[in-house]
């Protein structure tokens, strides 16, 4: 029997959902992204052979959503704004 949100989670992301992540998302997002299930994801991550590189923060695995953008096909529109880093 599934638990209510469960579908959700099983699912694979829409291009929508995958343009609108933060910056740096959590592994089970990135399994979701690649559709590829949460024991395989943390067995790759754990052999160092993710298909993008993995961060180990602690006890947490996190992945850079440029990256698994990039591995996808998909880039974030470019923005108008500028910023001087250097001001």
């Amino acid at each position: 029997m599934k638990t209510p949100g469960s579908a959700r989670d099983a699912r694979a992301l829409t291009s929508d959902e995958l343009l609108a992540l933060p910056a740096v998302i959590d592994l089970d997002t990135a399994n979701r992204a690649l559709a590829i299930g949460r024991s395989t994801g943390y067995s790759l991550a754990k052999q160092g052979e993710y298909p993008v590189k993995v961060l180990r923060l602690g006890n947490a695995y996190r992945v850079v959503t440029a990256d698994l953008l990039r591995l996808l096909g998909m880039e974030r529109p470019p923005t108008t704004e500028t910023h001087d880093l250097c001001a």
